[in-house]
């Protein structure tokens, strides 16, 4: 049996952030999508992926199939936007395949698990990489028993960042109670039970960091280190080799990452990874995808002057979150300068440079600074290129082939955003 993970039509519900990546690459909690399926059900051995990303999605899961179910044999199809935790869908799925009774699961109309014998298999990928999800859909229902079930199925990008402290909490579980491997302090202050801490391998807390866990756990991960001075409040992750520099203000729910560097204040916000917040400014109730860079003093909004709830723009609708505490949501590769505001629900497209204040959308590859009086101007290519190029090597790595491929498709598939919001082409010039 191959387990396969898919994206279905809901994918531009999370853009900008799923422009880069597949929803299954999104964080929430301590894992992303893909690593949870791996952790409760064991390896995926294919992808599902919209064409455009195929190159890149080859070069970041080795050993993986892409868009290529080969040979015969059952397979197990998970919809990307399943939160697979301990609860009934998981013990379903063990129930079924444990009986090889081959079955398909709907959670509001959306096939989101689907056990599949060999032929079926195949027609029902074949549908998937052809992105024709109506014609998945008929299939889904003709395979083995159909069931409905309750489960968490996320609909927009929003919720990962409102459901985000609870599941950090849940994952933490497997953690509670272990002895520390990384190095702390004696002089570091712990609120609340120590067990509801972790300190991973080669991870450092600094003198006068104080962690407060009476609301939540704290996770710091591998070669991760807290400066002194830090203040954290769970729940919050700390991914891999990220640093929070001195005196920063890391709040409940904050979900920090691989290889980033914050300070300030961030509350109730997730950021993917390899991005830098290194300075003063509050970011709040945002999600904040990879290589973002963000300027002294950046700072959004999570609260309408007048306690509404936040609407979010969705192509051509206006979409009411239900929620009062909505940020920003920001694409890949998007640069700040000192001082940028960006108020609530505004979603800003990858590798756009941002000046001023941000009262509206930015398309992807936009310079903004309407409040400076400058019209919007399209960036450069090439310079998107480079400017990501320059980035990553302060990582020490390299911009491959699939990736500068996929910035120039990017910027193509994205063109008629900037035409429509009356993007110009030439030299942007403040002052």
């Amino acid at each position: 049996m191959s387990i396969v993970i898919f994206e279905d039509e809901k994918v531009e519900h999370f853009l900008p952030l799923t422009y880069t990546r597949a929803i299954f690459d999104l964080r929430v909690g301590m894992y992303t999508f893909y690593q949870r399926f791996e952790k409760k059900l064991g390896k995926v051995e294919c992808v599902v992926v919209r064409e455009y990303l195929v190159d890149v999605y080859r070069e970041r899961l080795d050993g993986v199939r892409v868009n290529d179910l080969l040979g015969e044999g059952e397979a197990l199809f998970l919809n990307s936007r399943l939160l697979l935790r301990e609860d009934k869908i998981l013990r379903l799925i063990k129930e079924k395949l444990s009986n090889k009774s081959h079955f398909s699961l709907f959670v509001d109309k959306d096939p989101v698990v689907v056990y599949a014998p060999s032929k079926k298999a195949q027609e029902i990928g074949d549908a998937l990489v052809r992105g024709d999800y109506g014609a998945f859909k008929r299939l889904c229902k003709n395979v083995g028993e159909k069931l409905e079930c309750n489960g968490k199925v996320f609909e927009y990008l929003w919720e990962l960042i409102s459901e985000n402290a609870k599941i950090t909490a849940e994952d933490y579980a497997e953690y509670k109670g272990r002895e520390w491997a990384g190095e702390v302090d004696s002089r570091v202050v712990i609120y609340g039970d120590p067990s509801n801490v972790y300190i991973a391998r080669d991870a450092k807390v600094d003198a006068y960091v104080v962690i407060d866990a009476r609301k939540g756990p704290v996770y710091i991960g591998d070669g991760a280190r807290v400066a002194p001075g830090a203040f954290i409040e769970g729940p919050v992750y700390i991914g891999r080799e990220s640093l929070v520099m001195p005196s920063a203000l890391i709040r409940e729910g904050s979900n920090i990452g691989n290889v980033c560097r914050v300070g300030g204040e961030i509350e109730e916000s997730v950021i993917q990874g390899y991005s830098n917040k290194y300075h003063a400014g509050f970011i709040g109730h945002a999600y904040i995808g990879e290589w973002v860079n963000l300027g002294a003093m950046t700072t959004n909004s999570d609260l309408k002057d007048t306690y509404g709830t936040v609407k979010v723009v969705l192509g051509d609708k206006r979409v009411d979150t239900g929620s009062r505490k909505v940020g920003c949501f920001i694409g890949d590769m998007v640069k700040t300068s000192i001082g940028t505001l960006i108020y609530t629900g505004k979603k800003i497209g990858v590798s756009s440079h941002l000046h001023g204040v941000v009262y509206e959308d930015v398309p992807s590859f936009t310079i903004y600074a309407k409040s400076l009086g400058v019209d919007l101007v399209e960036l450069y290519l090439e310079s998107a290129i480079e400017t990501q190029r320059r980035m990553m090597s302060r990582r020490g790595k390299v911009l491959s082939k699939a990736e500068e491929e996929l910035i120039r498709r990017l910027f193509e598939i994205t063109e008629k955003e900037r035409r429509e919001a009356g993007v110009k082409k030439g030299r942007f010039i403040l002052g």
